[in-house]
């Protein structure tokens, strides 16, 4: 991969190396993590809000029940003894 230039103000590379001293890495491994994290979340933000907009469809919480049993049962149930 090819090495670049951003350019960015002096405070923000130092607060950039600083936490990448504090990992113990360096800038150019700290900015490719980040970087990777960062999609990480734009993607689960996608999921999220289309898993919210699958499950708010009226009666697929029925379909479910009925195709798959339902949600199994847990340890920790909230109902009283």
């Amino acid at each position: 991969m090819a090495d670049t230039t951003v350019k960015i103000d002096s405070e923000t590379r130092d607060r950039f190396a600083a936490i990448a001293a504090a990992r113990g890495q360096s800038v150019r491994s700290y900015l490719s993590e980040l970087a990777i994290e960062e999609e990480n979340q734009i993607s689960l933000g996608r999921a999220t809000a289309a898993f919210r907009e699958a499950i708010s469809r009226p009666g697929l919480l029925e379909v479910f029940d009925r195709e798959f049993g339902g949600l199994p049962e847990t340890q920790h149930s909230s109902r009283a003894a």
